[in-house]
């Protein structure tokens, strides 16, 4: 650092400008001036969704759904959809529809259902364990996510992998 560069200060970090780079019918891409902690003024791209509303606490809701049948291993329902900007079908909880909170400002919340696999017309699901080999489909990242935590609580209850060294 030379004499007459001064040492920025800290500071909260704050939202100077926001400039809309583009928008569409659902999401709009903005060029987002912040100052972060140290006190430096940088960029970052952000997508906003248009159709969000101010006074709400999530934008979207996650359902993990478990399907529940008696003398059964409980089973968690998944949907296929093809997703236009991964090129490629993907494997995700139903109702998804929030982006990463770094990249977007959309909040969701996750709730658990119980679907009772014993009524009628739940009594034979379906798996389709090879869709992944027969064409390209991408399992979403919450999944994996929910998966290793179940592993934890399955295998190991009483340790919490945080807390190790």
């Amino acid at each position: 650092m030379s004499n007459s560069e001064e040492p920025k200060a800290a500071s909260a970090p704050h939202v100077v400008e926001e400039e809309i780079m583009a928008a569409g019918k659902w999401v709009k891409l903005e060029k987002t001036t912040y100052v972060d902690r140290a006190g430096s003024t940088r960029v970052w791209e952000t997508v906003k969704r248009t159709t969000r509303q101010t006074n709400t606490e999530a934008d979207g809701v996650g359902i993990i759904a478990l399907l529940k049948r008696t003398l059964h291993k409980d089973c968690v329902v998944l949907v296929k959809q093809f997703r236009p900007p991964m090129g490629c079908h993907t494997l995700e909880f139903p109702a998804v529809t929030c982006l990463d909170p770094g990249l977007s400002n959309c909040t969701s919340q996750l709730v658990m259902v119980n679907i009772n696999g014993d009524e009628g017309e739940n009594i034979n699901p379906t798996q389709q364990l090879d869709l992944l080999k027969k064409e390209k489909t991408i399992v979403d990242a919450k999944v994996y996510i929910f998966a290793m935590g179940m592993v934890q609580a399955f295998f190991k209850p009483r340790e919490l992998p945080v807390l190790k060294q």
